[in-house]
């Protein structure tokens, strides 16, 4: 499933197109970075990458069906940097859900290239609150 932003004045819009899907209760979400997320080391940006993980989070709990709209949010994201991440190769997410709570949603996963791990991350999203009647 590709998964683009039609708003190019949204800050997601620059990470570009972005291809979603669910295999074997993964969520694998890709890229591929170019140019504008590069560093000076020509190597992409370390907030780049954090950018396309809360992106991917988010494309993976709607992926998974467990949220279809509503403004949640990211409470946290913890991510540990493995290698650098090249430009020009696709870049892949590949997200777990480990829990969810009426409230929260626990997930975790591995940002991947041909060449190997980049970062490993977990994130924790807060649902939407239900409309007030």
């Amino acid at each position: 499933m590709s998964w683009e932003f039609r708003d190019d004045t949204r800050f997601n819009a620059f990470l570009g197109e972005i291809i979603v899907r669910v295999e074997d209760g993964q969520a694998r979400v890709r890229m591929v970075p170019g140019h504008r997320h590069s560093n000076f080391g020509d190597n992409v940006h370390g907030g780049a990458l954090l950018g396309f993980i809360d992106v991917a989070l988010f494309a993976a709990m709607r992926s998974f069906g467990l949220m279809t709209a509503g403004p949640a949010v990211t409470l946290d994201l913890n991510t540990h940097f493995i290698g650098a991440g090249k430009v020009g190769e696709p870049l892949e997410a590949r997200i777990e859900l480990l829990r969810e709570t009426q409230r929260l949603l626990f997930l975790r996963g591995l940002l991947v290239q041909d060449a190997g791990v980049v970062c490993e991350f977990s994130g924790t999203i807060r649902k939407p609150s239900a409309p007030r009647s």
